[in-house]
C-alpha cells in the first residue's frame, strides 16, 4: 500500500489499533467508520478512522 493513502482503523470500545487500509483522500473528505471484528474485545464493534 502506498504510504499517503494509508489509514489506521481503531476499536471504539477499547481503542486499539487492528485494521490498517488505504482511501481515497480526494473524493472521501470525512473519516470512514466500519464494522470489524476485534481480536481484543473479541466481537464484532465499530471501528473508526484514526490520525
Amino acid at each position: 500500500m502506498s504510504q499517503d493513502n494509508l489509514i489506521k482503523v481503531s476499536c471504539t470500545v477499547c481503542r486499539k489499533v487492528n485494521y490498517y487500509s488505504h482511501k481515497n483522500k480526494k473524493t472521501l473528505k470525512n473519516r470512514i467508520e466500519l464494522q470489524k471484528f476485534c481480536s481484543h474485545c473479541g466481537k464484532h464493534t465499530k471501528h473508526k478512522e484514526s490520525k
